[in-house]
């Protein structure tokens, strides 16, 4: 019996490592392959994209008027507001008129003095040559005759013209604006002695609405500009007043579009820009003269241009802008990109790219060229804007 029980427990043991030694020589089993890490994209199409440029400037009043004195005397009174609106026309100041009417009755005695010494004159002449006919009187006396005629119708004129400069000078001690504003704080007060030789600045009225914005553009952009509109990579802009969008000192959008009225054609030697001027309306007076601002200037639309999103752009280290696609069979490819401007968020591409490809957006940090990738979800389309600032690069 024991003989039979230690025949089976060998017979165990055996089985056993038989058993195992078959385990071990198993092949091992392989990891599972790691899934393609995936990526967001975005397909571009090429469209006419609106090129636009931000520079900085500062607002204009649209008309200046300095209110001097005219004529000599004492400020009698102020009938306008500091700081109000006036019309064209208004009464701003009077000045003591008397010695101005006195001067105008004594011009328009002299008047009348030269106007009977006239009448005079041609009776005289008129006389004389009726009796210069017979020879009754000698040529002498009617030529002397003729010529008092005349003296006399100079007199008068004369005489008239006085009149008229008293009647414009009294009018002077009336200051009134020339043109429709807002006035600025008075420079004379009641009492106060002007004088017309000195031109005594008794206030400042300034129209500001509408307005100018004027800002600088150094004279390389310009230069950069034309030579892209020459070589057909920008469509020069065809109105004739090309539109304007304003952005105020704290940030906020201006709600109303300028229009530009002119670009300078003379560099300053100091700063080497040129200025440009626009002109915006400005019915609330929320733009005060003086004011910083930011304006943006439509140049020009790049024509079969891509907008790429900038978080998908990167740069080399030559400085060329690049990008990465995911091309027909899934994998991962680098593109070198013209891309000079940016609109918006956006890279403003016009070479490198073709209609319809997808470039990545998302997952660039995990993924490089030639890696096998899967597209997530499409991202959101770019979207180009017509007042979009456009800043060279």
């Amino acid at each position: 019996m024991r003989v039979q029980q230690k025949h089976l427990l060998s017979g165990a043991v055996v089985a056993g490592l038989l058993a195992t030694l078959a385990g071990c020589s198993k092949p091992a089993a392989t990891p599972a392959a790691a899934p393609a890490p995936a990526v967001g994209v975005v397909t571009v199409h090429p469209s006419n994209v609106p090129i636009s440029i931000e520079l900085p400037g500062r607002t204009a009043p649209y008309l200046v008027a300095q209110v001097r004195a005219r004529v000599d005397g004492v400020v009698q009174q102020r009938a306008y507001t500091e700081g109000a609106d006036v019309r064209s026309g208004q009464l701003l100041y009077t000045i003591d008129d008397a010695p101005y009417r006195a001067a105008l009755a004594n011009a328009q005695a002299a008047q009348q003095k030269a106007a009977a010494n006239l009448v005079a004159a041609n009776a005289l002449a008129d006389r004389y040559k009726a009796l210069v006919g017979g020879n009754a009187i000698s040529k002498q006396a009617y030529d002397n005759a003729v010529a008092a005629q005349g003296q006399a119708a100079a007199d008068l004129a004369a005489a008239q013209a006085s009149v008229t400069t008293a009647r414009i000078n009294l009018g002077y001690t009336k200051v009134s604006s020339p043109i429709a504003g807002r006035s600025s704080v008075s420079q004379v007060t009641q009492g106060a002695y002007v004088q017309a030789s000195a031109a005594t600045l008794m206030t400042t009225v300034q129209q500001i609405d509408p307005i100018y914005v004027d800002v600088t553009q150094s004279s390389a952009a310009g230069l950069q500009l034309r030579q892209a509109i020459a070589s057909g990579q920008l469509r020069a802009d065809s109105s004739a007043q090309p539109a304007v969008s304003l952005k105020l000192e704290d940030g906020s959008n201006y709600p109303l579009q300028g229009k530009l009225q002119f670009s300078g054609i003379t560099v300053d030697q100091a700063t080497g820009s040129v200025t440009v001027r626009a002109v915006f309306p400005n019915p609330q007076h929320v733009l005060l003269p003086g004011m910083f601002v930011r304006a943006s200037l439509v140049q020009g639309t790049a024509a079969n241009a891509f907008l790429v999103p900038g978080a998908a752009v990167s740069h080399d280290p030559q400085g060329r802008a690049t990008a990465l696609v995911v091309d027909g069979g899934g994998k991962v490819a680098q593109r070198t990109l013209q891309a000079d401007t940016v609109s918006g968020a956006n890279w403003v591409v016009t070479g490198g790219l073709k209609d319809g490809e997808q470039v990545i957006v998302d997952g660039l940090q995990q993924v490089k060229p030639g890696m096998q990738v899967r597209v997530a979800a499409p991202a959101a389309q770019p979207v180009a804007a017509a007042t979009a600032a456009t800043s060279a690069r």
